[in-house]
């Protein structure tokens, strides 16, 4: 980085999480630095094999907190959040899509294609920032990650509806 340069405040945040991250055992999914209306957010999204749960991100919370109150990296006020990345994470960066492959992701065009902006398949490649989709037993869709507004895994309620049921 070129001097006198400062780094993204998410970068910042998430080298700061690290050692929190390692002792509880925890994976960082997302953080990210954003302004909605007047307010800013920090919002750290955590992971561990089986799922967070609310005392995963409370632990996490009590511990970051101190740590950004004592490195002080972040000039203007803001709410910290922390939380699961869901069952419907959003995929953002390469090394998500590449935990992802073979998983089902609902991909959701920024201009539709053939008159479509949603499509469901599973992840059967992603390189160079392009990702295919195995869209049925006969159809592959491959599209550059930057046409896409978001890419999520897909979760069908439905079905988890029904295994409720029995």
């Amino acid at each position: 980085m070129a001097k006198g340069k400062k780094a993204p405040t998410a970068e910042v945040a998430a080298a700061i999480a690290q050692p929190v991250l390692q002792q509880l055992g925890l994976r960082l999914w997302d953080v990210r630095f954003e302004k909605e209306g007047g307010l800013w957010y920090l919002r750290y999204f955590i992971d561990k094999d089986g799922g967070v749960d609310i005392g995963d991100c409370e632990a996490f919370s009590r511990a970051v907190d101190k740590l950004l109150d004592a490195e002080d990296p972040i000039e203007q006020s803001y709410t910290l959040e922390v939380s699961s990345p869901g069952v419907e994470r959003e995929l953002t960066r390469d090394w998500h899509f590449e935990a992802c492959m073979g998983k089902t992701l609902h991909v959701r065009m920024i201009r539709p294609v053939e008159g479509v902006r949603d499509f469901i398949g599973a992840l059967v490649q992603f390189e160079a920032g392009r990702l295919t989709l195995q869209l049925d037993d006969e159809v592959e869709m491959t599209v550059r990650k930057a046409d896409t507004s978001y890419v999520r895994l897909y979760y069908d309620y439905e079905r988890d509806e029904g295994d409720m049921e029995g």
